[in-house]
């Protein structure tokens, strides 16, 4: 009797043991989850120390490394030279994420301004080109970012030390004319893109441009926006080495900070961004032309050596690779970092943040001001479910009013 009794007992608190463990949601065996305040001491936290994948929250920590590697006041540069001898225009650039149609019209009308003074001052019998010719040997060409794939899609597009509005081209179908025409009044959809492009079915359509395209594209815009400025060109477009000589080299400052390109970064998730900054990062901190190594070792060098943060794994700049991982106590400690520029983060009331998606992934990193308006740095890691996710954000901001009182 005595023994039926203990075998009871036991399978009593077995079962209750095994409804427990099956009865925790999925968050709770899946996750990482910290909450500290803004001085690093932790207020919660679920496998703080668990690897995991940290998705387009990684994107935080290059935007960090940026700031920290270039500066929140750092503008991109593109150079152009003009050959009197050969009446050929160069053009050279060196990682601007944003070479967007609105600075390519600009940097054009420095070049036409710089011919027409040359003309007046007697230098050149006339504002004439004759090829524009364009460098993209600051970055390794093709060079392959993990987790991202080889569609056609924007969010595949590639890098390059010279990339005209992300390699894309935005166009729509005119009833009227019953061809597709540029969805972007800014940029033109001259004939040499038209003969090679073919967009879908789709009544607008944002495209990749082919590798070869891609190359010379930014060249492509320059003749039309020079053309428009009055300046006649008579050759092709075509690729070439910048001449070496800094004699009347013609310099274009990007109208955007780094602290802007970042807050675009974050705003959208753009991965062609986060990973142009990691290249020129590297390009700059190892000399040209960049590669993806040089690259990783200043993001990988910057997590351990200035953050303290080892074990991490980093393959890429934007998250899109599985093979990168993180704790959510490293990304804490990440984010305490980037508290100066918290607000560069997307708000929503108290709540700034990041997040990340990929399947059967998702994340959101940030910070949550409390009443005593200070920041409290925040990470939710879920792979593998997205079960629960709505309760925790809701369970912290809880523990944050409670920690104000």
């Amino acid at each position: 009797m005595k023994n039926k009794i203990q075998l009871y007992i036991y399978l009593t608190i077995l079962g209750l043991f095994l409804t427990l463990s099956t009865s925790l949601p999925a968050w709770a065996q899946t996750s990482g989850i910290i909450l500290s305040n803004d001085q690093g001491k932790t207020i919660y936290a679920k496998n703080p120390d668990k690897p995991l994948i940290p998705a387009s929250t990684l994107k935080i920590l290059t935007s960090l490394a940026a700031m920290k590697a270039l500066g929140p006041n750092f503008h991109f540069q593109t150079w152009a030279y003009y050959d009197k001898k050969t009446f050929d225009l160069y053009l050279k650039g060196f990682g601007d994420p944003l070479f967007i149609s609105e600075e390519i019209i600009k940097f054009a009308h420095q070049i036409s301004d710089h011919l027409f003074k040359q003309v007046s001052n007697g230098r050149i019998a006339s504002a004439a080109v004759r090829n524009i010719i364009v460098d993209q040997t600051y970055f390794t060409p093709q060079i392959t970012i993990p987790g991202a794939g080889s569609s056609t899609n924007p969010y595949d597009a590639t890098n390059g030390s010279m990339c005209a509005n992300f390699n894309t081209i935005f166009l729509k179908w005119d009833s009227r004319s019953r061809q597709f025409i540029s969805a972007e009044k800014q940029t033109p959809f001259p004939d040499i893109l038209a003969q090679q492009i073919t967009p879908g079915s789709k009544n607008t359509d944002r495209i990749l441009l082919s590798y070869d395209l891609r190359q010379i594209y930014p060249g492509i815009l320059m003749h039309y926006f020079l053309n428009k400025s009055g300046v006649k060109i008579t050759g092709t477009v075509q690729e070439g080495l910048f001449s070496e000589s800094d004699k009347e080299r013609i310099v274009y400052t990007s109208v955007f900070s780094l602290t802007d390109i970042v807050k675009k970064l974050l705003k959208f998730s753009n991965n062609f961004i986060a990973n142009q900054l990691m290249l020129t990062m590297g390009a700059r901190a190892f000399g040209p032309p960049a590669t993806l190594e040089k690259g990783l070792d200043v993001l990988n060098k910057f997590a351990e050596e200035t953050l303290g943060l080892t074990g991490v794994t980093i393959v890429e700049g934007s998250g899109l690779s599985r093979r990168n991982h993180m704790t959510p106590a490293q990304m804490r400690d990440m984010l305490i970092a980037f508290m100066p520029w918290y607000e560069l983060l997307r708000r929503d009331g108290n709540e700034f943040y990041k997040t990340g998606t990929l399947s059967d992934v998702r994340s959101r990193a940030g910070f949550i001001r409390g009443k005593d308006n200070r920041l409290y740095p925040f990470v939710i890691m879920l792979n593998k479910t997205s079960t629960g996710y709505d309760a925790i954000r809701r369970m912290l901001h809880e523990k944050v009013s409670k920690a104000c009182e």
